[in-house]
């Protein structure tokens, strides 16, 4: 059985419709049962307010002060930094330590406490972080280079901020526990 739709299309509806059947050789029913399936199938995604990720990755790239990196070209980096010991260098730990402190300067004033710093550090892709009910966030990281890379960077980081942390280190997370500046 098909049921008939009757619908009322603006400009850009209609544009995209015709377009959409030159391109696909379809039909205009065929056009819209096709979208309608897509959009069931991908609702969350095309309903989800991406906007506001997309305006702080926009910040991030127009500022110059952050660029697109393949992960796999970072993993690399952190790879040959270290001896055959597997210790780092001491002149790359010089160098991110500068840049650390630096962070530190700058995140005296944007974060308050540590669940937004870990949500900042995931949304650009260094972790991925859970938090519990007690002040506790497991952070975990795609590999132990980006494991001791980032603890080093959180914990220097995180000096001038208004709490004090206890890191935790398991084989393959850190838990990172927000504790009172006076404790």
């Amino acid at each position: 059985m098909t049921d008939r739709v009757t619908v009322s299309l603006d400009e850009d509806a209609r544009a995209a419709l015709d377009s959409l059947v030159r391109e696909t050789g379809k039909g205009q029913s065929e056009v819209v049962r096709r979208a309608l399936a897509f959009y069931a199938a991908n609702f969350e995604a095309a309903t989800a307010d991406a906007s506001a990720n997309l305006e702080e990755y926009h910040q991030m790239l127009s500022s110059g002060e952050h660029v697109l990196l393949d992960v796999d070209f970072l993993h690399c980096f952190l790879e040959y930094v270290t001896d055959a010991e597997g210790d780092p260098d001491p002149d790359f730990l010089e160098e991110t330590d500068r840049v650390s402190d630096y962070h530190a300067r700058e995140y005296e004033s944007r974060f308050s406490d540590l669940g937004e710093l870990l949500d900042w550090l995931s949304f650009c892709g260094f972790l991925t972080v859970r938090r519990t009910d007690d002040g506790t966030y497991h952070v975990v990281f795609p590999s132990e280079s980006m494991k001791w890379f980032m603890t080093r960077f959180i914990e220097r980081s995180t000096v001038s901020l208004p709490f004090d942390l206890r890191i935790e280190s398991g084989v393959s997370k850190v838990l990172l526990t927000e504790l009172p500046s006076d404790e």
